[in-house]
């Protein structure tokens, strides 16, 4: 028998990482503390606390939304960016950065404008895009970043 490559995930509600075999990603696995999805399909709502962990932990690469409440683009994109990550759940996680609520990290990572799209993976930074997109045009630019990961 094969030996399946594990991952780690960040439990998007208590924090705690949890080892999920990578064949196991679409059975809808359950953080082994609190028993919450850790795939759940929806945007996760990070913090200048939860930030760094969840980008740090996971081995899925990370889609960041940086945006905030008073940001007519990023209200518009918000919809765009919650089909693409009930869609993609498998293959990244989805975070969703208040930009006014957690200036801390905005700050760290220079936002500048917003709204602004990260990928990171390994917890590094691997691409950036500001603006809001048209689904099609989020989905074929996240498609190409997360192509060059492989």
């Amino acid at each position: 028998m094969a030996n399946t490559p594990t991952l780690q995930l960040v439990c998007p509600d208590c924090g705690t990482i949890n080892r999920v075999p990578a064949s196991r990603l679409r059975d809808r696995p359950l953080c082994g503390k609190c028993r919450s999805a850790l795939i759940g399909g929806r945007p996760i709502e990070a913090t200048d606390h939860s930030f760094r962990r969840l980008i740090d932990k996971s081995s899925l690469p990370a889609v960041v939304d940086f945006w905030a409440t008073w940001c007519g683009p990023c209200q518009q994109f918000a919809p765009v960016f919650s089909q693409v990550a009930a869609e993609m759940a498998t293959e990244a996680i989805f975070i969703k950065l208040d930009t006014e609520a957690n200036q801390n990290t905005a700050a760290s990572f220079q936002i500048r404008s917003i709204p602004t799209l990260m990928l990171f993976h390994g917890g590094r930074e691997v691409a950036r895009l500001s603006g809001a997109l048209p689904k099609l045009q989020f989905q074929q630019w996240l498609q190409q970043q997360l192509a060059t990961l492989n």
